[in-house]
């Protein structure tokens, strides 16, 4: 840190993206990624001609991807806000509606307490249950940006849509915002609410699901109001926020649609397999609806098992939260992936007799 960081901003402790060494050649279960790649006709899509077209700007207005996302999803190019990752929808939401302060719960994304102390932004953190489910009884009432992930991480722990719209409607003059990075693994959307309520704003990203974490490209909906408030904020810090080839492959993605339900079913299978097997081995598994599994030992330390693991070639993700240390999160990868992370997990547990 130099002389010269602002006052406000030299306690702040920054976002911890998952690790990505290079020392040796891992397979990466730890940072929510698909382990398929992106559609063939989307691969195609970048071709040299779009490669010459870099010279010049991209459309800040993403006109053309809009009205794909509107059409695939049943609303209105003007319900759909497009963001580089869906981290700049939740970077331009606190800024936008977080003046009355937010709410949030304790185990969930980390980026929603970073965006708190990077605007001074007062907010709640409210535990979540014994069992790690959300009480959405919590959220009701509170008057401040409400923000849940849905299904939650990392325990991929979700809420049904009913009572999503009753924290919506009990917070009318507040905004609510679901992000549903994970949504497309067996979780329920809240995207119909948008026509009823003009307080909701839904989040979602290509990372997950459209296997394009790589591609920094993420998008949200809502009533048009809240769209052309995130809007304000996007022509106030980077018009050009997404660039001609990641728009391009966006629209490219949206029309291989049945390729991206297929490798999100095959998740889901594998997903089930795995946790089956980890409970075999006596794991706590909780309910997961996204691409990953939360999951404790009940023989060894979730640090020294995440270690473990580590030097032999498996990467999860470890946190060292109190509430949840003993867990590791465990991305699904394919099912022959999975099947050696089970061979050398059993391995590690021998090893630690």
């Amino acid at each position: 840190m130099s002389r010269f960081l602002n006052a406000q901003y030299q306690t702040l402790e920054a976002y911890t993206p998952g690790e990505q060494p290079r020392d040796m050649r891992y397979i990466k279960l730890n940072t929510n990624e698909s382990p398929y790649p992106p559609a063939p006709s989307v691969v195609s899509a970048i071709t040299p001609q779009e490669v010459e077209l870099l010279r010049l700007y991209s459309d800040p207005t993403g006109k053309a991807l809009k009205e794909k996302l509107a059409g695939l999803y049943g609303v209105a190019p003007e319900n759909v806000f497009l963001s580089n990752g869906s981290d700049e929808v939740l970077n331009f939401a606190f800024m936008a509606f977080g003046g009355k302060g937010a709410v949030f719960p304790d185990i969930s994304y980390g980026f929603y307490q970073v965006f708190g102390d990077l605007y001074g932004i007062p907010y709640e953190k409210i535990p979540l249950k014994e069992d790690f489910s959300l009480d959405y009884r919590d959220y009701c009432g509170k008057n401040k940006l409400v923000v849940i992930a849905n299904p939650n991480a990392p325990t991929g722990m979700s809420i049904p849509v009913e009572q999503i719209a009753a924290i919506v409607q009990s917070n009318p003059d507040s905004v609510v915002l679901i992000d549903e990075a994970y949504v497309d693994f067996g979780g329920d959307s809240a995207l119909p609410l948008i026509q009823i309520y003009d307080n909701l704003l839904v989040t979602r990203t290509y990372s997950k699901s459209r296997c394009l974490a790589g591609g920094r490209l993420g998008y949200a909906f809502g009533a048009p109001g809240l769209i052309a408030d995130l809007e304000k904020i996007k022509y106030s810090t980077n018009p050009y926020n997404l660039d001609r080839l990641t728009l391009r492959l966006g629209e490219a993605t949206v029309e291989a649609e049945s390729y991206y339900q297929e490798k999100c079913a095959a998740i889901q299978e594998t997903r089930a397999w795995t946790a089956e097997k980890l409970k075999e081995l006596g794991f706590t598994v909780l309910p997961s609806q996204a691409n990953f599994l939360f999951a404790k030992s009940p023989d060894m330390d979730g640090g020294a098992l995440y270690l473990a693991l580590k030097a032999k070639g498996i990467l999860v993700r470890h946190f060292t939260n109190p509430r949840i240390c003993q867990f590791n999160r465990i991305t699904i990868g394919t099912p022959e992936q999975m099947a050696v992370f089970m061979d050398i997990l059993k391995e590690v547990l021998y090893e630690n007799r």
